[in-house]
Order: structure tokens, then C-alpha cells, then sequence
């Protein structure tokens, strides 16, 4: 589903300085060696794009072989940080590369939880902040220009491939792309799935008391003069492999574009037990999960679909209810978020044929 955009001011993240493997104070007393838990490397770059009147920010999380300092990635006064080696060297050789698109009202370092562990399962993940449907400035009348938002992953493809640091990394025969919420609609978009205005209209006809379809009520939605562009073909052949959890809008997919979509789609639900109607891919939804040539379903239970955001902070949900905010630190019963982290990466790295676990390797899916 597209939910409205956090108001709550992101606090600054603080750098926290670690040590270097290996290295302690000259007067410390000779201690028992403790095991470093490994770190995923972290940067950033923008990106300038021919459909954006604004630079794209962009990052990165892969496989590191340094340490240099440790910063808390998405670090605020709701959710907690992942930590990261920011700038590190990254591992030599062939990886494969997830491009990864945030839901509505979300942002990249949002999902650090996640870009974090499929780095330190051997991917390079790459991420953007797409204008309009981001943190602080998510606006109604943008949320249906998908297109836009595909481009913008293809754009930061183009982008890391022509880096002299991470371009020649890059197994491109490996090529895959994620999104949650707003960001699986976004993804099959990049495979080829072209959005009806009609349909999309429909859906929210259908659905009129869901929260994305409220917030373009909200915002003076014209849903019988929808831009003619959000219909286009923006595929990028690049991509072998798409991954979609609680997609949003599928009932507005062509059905010619989905007959075309032959690359392997992961879908992934998260049911409390069942979907949110309008994310659900099963018979009791749109059924896209029948409906593609070669796509998988997997249900992760008990979860809602919140629970895919990050661990919550201590105190966070006094605070959203004082903002008055959506509750997106509240899981459903017998719901435990880390472990609901832990089986949605194991079942994303099964798929795309990552290691299960830092350093055991796996065959890649194809």
C-alpha cells in the first residue's frame, strides 16, 4: 500500500568511531580476542537524471574488507540504525547486484535492515530516494508516475556500472531489482508491467477506504486525467530478476504486459494473516501470482505490512501517537519484527541465489 509520508523531523545521525580490527590502546590490558560481527560497506552518490529537475540521491551496501568508522544508517527517532562501514573497501570479484526502490513516504537508508544483510550475503545493493514519493516530500499527485520512479533505478544502474570503484564489481549477467510496497509496484514496472489508467482508477474505486487511496483523495486526485506517461514501457533488459513484497496497485497491470514479463518474479506477502486486499497477489487479490509466466509466492505470518519497516525504538510508539501518525511501529499479535527481517532476507537470498549466510555460497538463481 502507498501510506502517507512520516512528518516526524529525522534526527541527525551521529558518527560513531570503531577501532580497526586488531588495534586497542597502548596501555590496555592484553584482553581475550572478541569476534567482530561483520559490517556491511555503506556510500552515497547522486545521480542526474534527464526526467528529474533535481539531482537523485543514491547509495550502495556491499561486501567489505576494511574497516573504517561506523555510522548508524537510517537513524531517527523512530526506528533504529543499521550500522555501516561508510567508504570502505569493497571485496574484488564478480557480485550480483539488487537494485532496491522504497514505498511511498519511505526513503533507502529506511531499508538499511535489509540492504545491510543481502551486502554481507555477497550483493551489492543499490538504492535511490525517488523524488515526490520520499521522506518529507511525498505528494498525492506524484505517487502515480511509476515511470519516473523506474527510471530512477535504471539511472542509478547506469551510474554504478560507470564507476571506476564498483562498475568493474558488478556480474551483469546477475542483475536484479526489489522494491516494497510502492517499490514493488515500481520494480514490475522496471520488468516490463505496464499501469492502466483506467484500471488504476478502478482500484481505487474498489478500494476507497484504503490509506493510498484516501491520501489521493486527500490530494485532489484526478482519476479520469491521470498522466498519460505512467502507462509507458519503461523495462530495462538489464534486469534478470525482480522481487516484489506487498506490491501495490497489481490490479492495474495490462494484461498483455504481464503475459510479457517472463523473467522470474519473487512475490512476497506479509499476512496477519492475510494481506492488505490491495497488496495481496494470491486468488483472494489481483491473482498476479497465477498470472505471470514464472513467479513464486511466499507468505510471511504473523506480519503486517509495517512489520517490513525498521526495529523500532524504544518509546516510538508514544511518539506516533502523539504526531498522530500511522502506526507503523505496531505488528500484529505473536508478531516478532527481527524475526520477520530474518525470514524475508532468507527467503529474498534463496531466490536470487545469495549465500545463506556470510561465507557459505549458494548457486545463483537463474
Amino acid at each position: 500500500m502507498n501510506f502517507r509520508p512520516i512528518r516526524l523531523a529525522t534526527l541527525a545521525a551521529a558518527l560513531c568511531a570503531s577501532l580497526p580490527a586488531g588495534t586497542a590502546p597502548a596501555d590496555a590490558a592484553p584482553t581475550q580476542a572478541v569476534p567482530i560481527e561483520p559490517i556491511a560497506g555503506y556510500d552515497r552518490f547522486d545521480i542526474r537524471v534527464d526526467h528529474r529537475a533535481v539531482l537523485v540521491a543514491g547509495s550502495i551496501w556491499y561486501p567489505a574488507t576494511a574497516r573504517t568508522f561506523t555510522v548508524p544508517v537510517g537513524d531517527n527517532g523512530v526506528f533504529e540504525g543499521t550500522p555501516a562501514l561508510l567508504g570502505a573497501a569493497a571485496a574484488k570479484g564478480k557480485h550480483p547486484l539488487i537494485l532496491l526502490s522504497h514505498g511511498s513516504g519511505g526513503n533507502m537508508d529506511g531499508l538499511g535492515w535489509l540492504s545491510s544483510q543481502l551486502a554481507l550475503r555477497g550483493a551489492l545493493v543499490v538504492a535511490v530516494n525517488h523524488p515526490g514519493t520520499t521522506s518529507g516530500d511525498s505528494s498525492p499527485r506524484r505517487l502515480p508516475r511509476i515511470d519516473q520512479r523506474a527510471k530512477d533505478l535504471s539511472a542509478a544502474l547506469d551510474a554504478v556500472l560507470a564507476n571506476p570503484s564498483f562498475g568493474p564489481l558488478v556480474d551483469q549477467s546477475r542483475i536484479s531489482a526489489l522494491g516494497f510496497s510502492l517499490g514493488g509496484t515500481t520494480v514490475l514496472d522496471l520488468a516490463g508491467g505496464q499501469y492502466e489508467r483506467a484500471k488504476f482508477r478502478t482500484y481505487c474505486q474498489t478500494f476507497s477506504q484504503q490509506e493510498d487511496c484516501v491520501f489521493y483523495r486527500r490530494g485532489s486526485v484526478d482519476f479520469d486525467h491521470l498522466p498519460q506517461e505512467m502507462e509507458a514501457d519503461v523495462r530495462d533488459p538489464r534486469v534478470s530478476a525482480i522481487v516484489a513484497i506487498d506490491p501495490d496497485l497489481t490490479g492495474s497491470l495490462s494484461d498483455k504486459s504481464i503475459r510479457a514479463m517472463k523473467l522470474p518474479i519473487q512475490l512476497i506477502n506479509l499476512g496477519a494473516p492475510a494481506p492488505f486486499p490491495g497488496v495481496d497477489v494470491s486468488a483472494a487479490g489481483s491473482n498476479l501470482v497465477a498470472r505471470l509466466p514464472d513467479a513464486t509466492h511466499e507468505m510471511i505470518r504473523p506480519a503486517g505490512h509495517f512489520t517490513f519497516l525498521g526495529l523500532c525504538k524504544p518509546g516510538a510508539l508514544q511518539l506516533l501517537e502523539e504526531a498522530q501518525e500511522d502506526p507503523i511501529c505496531t505488528d500484529p499479535a505473536g508478531s516478532d519484527r527481527a524475526a520477520i527481517h530474518a525470514k524475508a532476507v532468507d527467503a529474498i537470498a534463496r531466490f536470487l541465489g545469495l549465500t545463506s549466510a556470510p561465507g557459505e555460497a549458494k548457486d545463483a538463481h537463474q
